[in-house]
Order: C-alpha cells, then structure tokens, then sequence
C-alpha cells in the first residue's frame, strides 16, 4: 500500500456525500478497494499484467490467489483459491458481480485474522439476526431477497458448501448476485461472509448509485466523507499488523528446532 493509492481512496470519497443504503445485500458493490487494499495491506502482491483489465493477487506465502475480472461474462467477477497444504485441503470460493465490498472484505480480512477461539455457523449468526431458518440448512433475509443454502452429504457432516443467492422476488429466477463457498472453505471464513451480510447497519453509497437495486432504501447519513475515510485507514492499519504478527508467529514456529539425537531418550533394552 502506497500513500499515493490512498490519496486516490481519500479523492474519491471525500466529494461524495455518503447516503445510507439497506439492506445491504441490494446496495450494490461499491468501491473495490475495500478488498484490495485490504490485501495489499496484508503483503498480498499483485502478479497479474498491469496493463491489463483482470486483477491477481497472492499471497505472501503464494498459498492464496484472488482473481477479480470484471466483465468476464462469467457468473463470478471474484474468485479466490487456496492451494492445499500438509494439514489442508485445497479450497475456493466465487462471488458474483454486484456483490458488495464491504461485504466480501469481511471474508478477505478474516483469512488474515487468526480464527476466532468460539468458531460458529453461519447459521449460529443469522437465527439472532432475524433471518426465517428452514430445514435442510437453509435461510432466508427478512425482505426474502437473500437465500442461504448448505450442502452437505449428511446433515452433522462438519464439511459443507455453502450458498448464497440475492434475488428479485418480484422477478422468479432473476438472480443479483451470488456467493459460493466449496466444502473444504473453513467455516469460520463462511460466517464471517455471513455476519456482515446480516448485519442490520447499512452500507453507504453515493445517491442513486446505478449498481443499487431499485428496491434499496436511501436515506442521507450521519456518517462523514472523512469517518468513511478514517475508517478505511484504521483498517488497513489493523490488517497490516495482524500480518505482521502472523508472520512473527511462523518465522518463530519455523525456527524452534526439533529434538535432537542427543536429546532422546535412549531406546529400552
């Protein structure tokens, strides 16, 4: 992350006047730096051709690739993959075009967070939010328009995929955008996805921004261009120094040697 890529977050958003946009699933996607930028923060590295339209970034530990190609003519602008390791499986998940930033932004910086010490479902999340659960896994937003699904062989099997549909209801089978999480994503990746997406506070936009769902509400915000602003760089702060200390905390791992020969106990005769 630069001071110039700031400044050019700081021009965008210091002009507009921020309008409170709900729910947030219909909000529209807003500005992409949210996640990029938030990557950027953590080490991650862009390793796609400057001059060109599609975005890569990897990770530090070349473990975690996300692509962002719009206008792909694709169902899914963002992918993310991970590559398996000695004690993880491989694993991806794709977001659809109008997902919202803020929302996918929570997915990213919860793969830079070491995770959560109580790890729930996305499920444990959205019956206290409000959302109607029905069987099979599944749940729907208040106004309807959202859709989550699992799948999974069994119903106790801890390894599921996840699926998230946001609709038109007035329109059957119209599909906004969509989210899918294959069964080797960590859950605790999932619910963070899922807990912004419930969260009940609204996303700000600018007025009649034209990605919005018609059927968004908008109302002028209490929030400021410069607490949208400030808000962005205390959050890279935070992911930079998470990164920071995850890497410490391998480097320090790496280096704590193995018992030796002479430390052995010798074998029983």
């Amino acid at each position: 992350m630069s001071e110039q890529q700031l400044a050019q977050f700081a021009r965008t958003h210091e002009w507009r006047i921020p309008f409170d946009a709900s729910p947030r699933h219909l909000a529209g996607p807003g500005d992409v730096r949210h996640v990029t930028h938030g990557l950027a923060a953590a080490g991650w590295r862009r390793t796609s051709d400057p001059l060109s339209t599609q975005l890569v970034l990897t990770s530090p530990d070349h473990r975690y690739r996300l692509d962002f190609t719009p206008g792909n003519g694709m169902s899914a602008w963002w992918r993310l993959w991970a590559e398996p390791t000695d004690t993880e499986r491989s694993w991806a998940a794709g977001f659809g075009e109008l997902v919202p930033a803020e929302i996918l932004s929570a997915f990213t910086d919860a793969l830079i967070a070491p995770p959560p010490q109580r790890p729930s479902t996305p499920l444990d999340v959205l019956d206290p939010a409000g959302w109607l659960i029905g069987a099979r896994g599944a749940a729907s937003s208040p106004d309807a328009t959202c859709r989550i699904e699992r799948h999974a062989d069994r119903p106790d099997d801890p390894r599921a995929a996840w699926h998230v549909e946001v609709s038109d209801p007035a329109r059957p089978g119209s599909r906004i955008w969509h989210a899918h999480f294959d069964a080797g994503t960590p859950v605790h990746l999932v619910t963070a996805f899922v807990t912004a997406l419930a969260d009940a506070a609204p996303l700000q936009r600018g007025l009649y921004e034209r990605t919005a769902h018609h059927s968004v509400t908008q109302q002028r915000s209490t929030v400021t261009p410069e607490q949208i602003i400030e808000a962005h760089k205390t959050r890279l702060n935070t992911l930079r120094a998470l990164a920071r200390a995850a890497r410490r905390h391998s480097t320090t791992a790496a280096a704590v040697p193995g018992p030796s020969a002479a430390a052995r106990p010798a074998p029983r005769r």
